[in-house]
């Protein structure tokens, strides 16, 4: 019979992946609403035109016309914006509930992680209101995005954590996993910077600033404005919706977007074939997907023209890539050594099978 902190900690658990899922959803839909333009189609919060939904039959509609006549209301911008406003505030009430349940069992490993989880959703809840109020100011825009993004990313080793599986290799095995360690820390590093760029690419509407591939405007160094491209001293407002700076200022995002995306390339790839010949192999192959599969979708941006389906596709992409690395990365620092007897005349095909076991147990 499952004793009381079992039963709790089940909860915990069950509650923090449905959460995981749901950040999910929270994050394609923030892409979704950005790349369709609705980032204003409310142009108050929390509410839409003072209604709990939006305002949707003609005398709704004329009324919220005469109360902000600079933003007239699009039906095809408000709900977007909506929509995704009620699962961010899901969102927040399920993490609520995590953080109430963690201070039953204050004594748990997980107790500080879950109430730093509280306090980064409700940052998160605010830079949605300020994405708004600021008129999509791009500085506050990009926060938004990393705030999602660390979200989902606490979520999701929240429920590591909770799963709790002993992952143990033999202490002659360890030297190779500390070889993995400081790469493996690196690739998340390079990656969380290349999402800070694609959010600065997007909110500063630069994902076509370069209309061709691999070229930009058919030259390798194109005319580009890096220090406006990358000025985050720019005023506030009056508003962003379809950007402000100038074509080289936007050339210059791009470039420096596509240059963060062949340094993510490297590394990743330099940790799969480390991942490969440590004997981490279906991790290698993993991670080499993940990183063609986000490389792809970059570059079918630009060859298409931004379609809306593949733009989204690509934000869920940078997070499937970051997650990957997130698991892989806190799977081998939890592993933990146990002392292995040694045969001294068959030290190899015994330490060969030591091996292959520590990968099965961290896979």
């Amino acid at each position: 019979m499952m004793s009381k902190q079992e039963s709790h900690k089940n909860w915990r658990r069950k509650l923090a992946w449905v959460a995981c899922v749901l950040a999910i959803v929270v994050v394609v839909l923030g892409a979704f609403t950005r790349l369709v333009d609705a980032g204003l189609g409310c142009p108050d919060w929390p509410g839409c035109y003072g209604h709990l939904t939006w305002p949707n039959d003609t005398e709704e509609i004329s009324t919220a016309n005469l109360i902000y006549p600079d933003s007239p209301v699009d039906v095809s911008k408000t709900w977007p914006e909506m929509v995704h406003r009620y699962f961010a505030g899901s969102l927040l009430l399920l993490v609520l509930s995590l953080t109430y349940l963690s201070w039953q069992q204050r004594r748990s490993p997980t107790f500080k992680h879950t109430n730093i989880l509280l306090l980064i959703i409700i940052l998160q809840a605010a830079f949605g209101m300020w994405t708004v109020t600021l008129k999509l100011w791009p500085q506050i825009v990009t926060a938004h995005l990393l705030g999602g993004m660390t979200t989902l990313s606490m979520l999701w080793i929240l429920c590591e954590r909770l799963a709790d599986k002993p992952r143990q290799l033999a202490e002659s095995y360890l030297p190779a996993i500390k070889r993995l360690r400081p790469l493996a820390l690196v690739a998340i590093a390079v990656v969380i910077i290349q999402i800070a760029l694609g959010g600065w690419t997007s909110s500063n509407y630069a994902a076509l600033a370069c209309p061709d591939f691999p070229t930009c405007h058919n030259k390798w160094w194109p005319a580009a404005d890096f220090v406006e491209g990358f000025n985050i001293a720019q005023q506030i407002g009056p508003n962003y919706l379809g950007g402000a700076l100038e074509s080289d200022a936007r050339t210059a995002i791009h470039l420096t977007h596509r240059i963060g995306a062949l340094l993510v390339t490297v590394i990743v790839l330099m940790l799969a074939i480390l991942a490969w010949r440590t004997g981490f192999r279906a991790w290698s192959l993993w991670l080499t997907g993940a990183l063609l599969l986000q490389v792809s979708l970059g570059i079918a941006n630009v060859v298409m023209y931004l379609p809306l389906g593949i733009a989204v596709a690509h934000n869920a992409g940078a997070a499937f890539l970051l997650l990957s690395l997130l698991t892989f990365t806190y799977r081998i620092y939890a592993l933990k050594a146990i002392t292995v007897g040694r045969q001294d005349t068959d030290t190899n095909v015994q330490e060969r099978n030591v091996n292959l076991s520590g990968v099965s147990n961290l896979n």
